[in-house]
């Protein structure tokens, strides 16, 4: 008999039935990242402006690159000049197109898990905003009294954001008509 066959006899449902795994919990994310961060070589914060500093030095297009690896192996000169060997550039050339994979994937799975937290936080709000009109129609009768000071305690909060909000006016606009103007030394 064949593996599928006693299945089938065992449990018809288990064949057809694919498995999932289990939904992991952000707290173990969380700590499967940081296992994950300790065991990737070379990797040290930086800041906005090493960032941009080491991304305007890298900005060399993949043909170029392996144009400059086969420069690199036409004459022993330039090998020694730079130091490194063509194969030793090939691999480092290799090992960026991986990384860049991987980088891609965890900004896709970044990408996933926001949109997935932001939907969660929309929906927090629609149940919060639910939760305080009906609350605040209950409030008015006299047999509900409890609730008053829950929906005062809402409305003192929601008037201090309010009061908090950014405006999206600009500090010190320039008027239309007053024009900097520029002159040449």
């Amino acid at each position: 008999m064949k593996i599928n066959e006693m299945l089938q006899t065992q449990n018809p449902a288990a064949v057809d039935t694919p498995q999932t795994a289990p939904a992991i919990t952000a707290d173990a994310l969380v700590d499967q990242l940081r296992a994950l961060t300790a065991q990737i070589p070379a990797v040290a914060p930086m800041t906005p402006q090493e960032r941009q500093d080491v991304r305007n030095h890298a900005r060399t297009s993949h043909e170029v690159l392996k144009a400059s690896i086969s420069v690199i192996g036409a004459d022993s000169l330039i090998s020694q000049a730079i130091g490194q060997q063509p194969d030793g550039v090939q691999e480092l050339c290799d090992e960026s197109v991986r990384w860049q994979r991987a980088e891609d994937e965890l900004r896709a799975m970044l990408n996933g898990i926001s949109g997935a937290n932001l939907v969660r936080r929309q929906r927090l709000s629609a149940l919060a905003s639910r939760a305080y009109g009906i609350g605040s129609q209950l409030a008015k009768d006299p047999e509900h009294a409890a609730l008053v000071p829950h929906v005062q305690e809402i409305k003192r909060l929601k008037a201090i954001e309010r009061r908090k909000r950014p405006s999206t006016t600009t500090q010190n606009p320039v008027p239309v008509n007053e024009v900097p103007v520029v002159t040449k030394m």
